[in-house]
This record gives structure tokens, sequence and C-alpha cells, in this order.
């Protein structure tokens, strides 16, 4: 196979917000985690990755633990709610035509993202994408137990983890774009023949603009 691939971050470029940190405020809304923990872990996180030395092991496991202790069905009610009430209003407003463009392009659609997957996979499918390398909980029976599974999808995760894809399918696409706001994807914006930052942070933006990437926004339409 030689077709072509267009990979596409999640938190902050598909969608105009971080969809870990909307999800813990959710649950504390909803009495699951106690607010102060919640604030002070995620801004301790959130420090972390902006200076690219996010704990990524230490953060997914904090962002499982509320999860573990509830019941089944109260953890799939709560996510449904969250997923329905939450999602559509962050989703980019440019966001639905960049991917209509690449489908009528003909290239393949993936997303990559470090979140894991009991919350973006669902938000993935909103976006009409079947594709998705993300960060993977330790489940049993489907629930998960607080633990990760495999390499995190994390910077030099992600280009891990695609390139495990890529071997595995025995795909070698001739062209390949990724779009991310994030200086911590630099390692994969490097791999590809067509990297793209959008809506950059300070640090990719500088990269972006010394090496000539294209910069766009996703925060207006078109």
């Amino acid at each position: 196979m030689n077709q072509t691939l267009a990979i596409f971050d999640l938190d902050d470029t598909l969608l105009a917000a971080d969809s870990g940190s909307l999800w813990g405020e959710f649950l504390v809304a909803q009495g699951v985690l106690e607010a102060e923990l919640f604030q002070r872990a995620n801004e301790h996180f959130e420090r972390q990755y902006r200076a690219g030395e996010l704990d990524i092991v230490g953060f997914l496991e904090f962002s499982l633990a509320p999860l573990v202790p509830l019941p089944p069905e109260d953890l799939q009610r709560l996510r449904a709610h969250f997923l329905e009430a939450h999602i559509p209003k962050v989703i980019a407003p440019g966001a639905h035509a960049l991917l209509d463009r690449h489908r009528q392009q003909g290239d393949l659609l993936m997303v990559i993202t470090a979140t894991h997957r009991l919350l973006t996979q669902p938000i993935v499918e909103q976006l009409g994408i079947d594709l998705l390398l993300a960060s993977e909980p330790v489940l049993v029976d489907g629930h998960p137990t607080g633990a990760i599974h495999g390499i995190p999808c994390y910077r030099e995760g992600k280009v891990a983890r695609l390139m495990q894809w890529l071997d595995d399918g025995g795909f070698k696409p001739q062209r390949t774009w990724f779009y991310s706001d994030s200086l911590n994807d630099l390692p994969l914006l490097e791999q590809v023949t067509d990297p793209v930052a959008v809506d950059p942070d300070p640090t990719l933006a500088r990269e972006a603009r010394r090496r000539g990437w294209p910069i766009i926004s996703l925060r207006q339409a078109g």
C-alpha cells in the first residue's frame, strides 16, 4: 500500500480544548473526583507538559485512578453524558473542513494522542475517523485497572507506535501529514513529509517559523 496518510493530534488541535482536563472537571462536578486534588495535580502536570517534561505514566495513572472504583455501568453512563454534553462544543470550528479536504484527496485519516483510549475512542468516532493510536489502559472485562499497557503514545512514543502500526500493516505511505499544536510532538513532526503547526504553543511556533513549516488555525471556521 502506498496510500497517503493524514495524522492529527487531538487535544488543542482538532479540539479547541484538552479533553483530559475537561473530563477531570466533569468528574469533579459529578462528585467522582475531589476538586482540590484535581486542581493541584492538573496544574502540576500542565507545568510539566508545557516544559516538555511530562511524566506521562504518572499523568495517565492519575487520570485513570478515579475510574477504577466506579461500577462499569456508572462509568459508561458518565462517559456518555460527558461526550454528549461537552465534546461537540469544543470541536475546533475549522476541524471538519480540514478533515473533509483530506477525505476528498483520498487520504487515510488517523488520530494519534497521548490521552487514553477510553476517553478518546468515542471522540474520534464523533469526528468520523476510524484509525486511532492512543495510550492504552489495561482493561479487565472492559474496565480499567489503573495501569497502562505498552508504550504511552507521547513524544517519541508516538513515533514508535506509528512505526509499529506501519510495519504491522506493511503500509508505506508516500506522503504523510501531521497536524499538531505542541512542542511535545516535534519528534513526530520531524518524521513526516508534511508537518503542520496548528494553533501552536510558543515553542512550536518558533520551530515552525525557523523550519518553514506551515502554521494554521482551526479555531476559526475556514
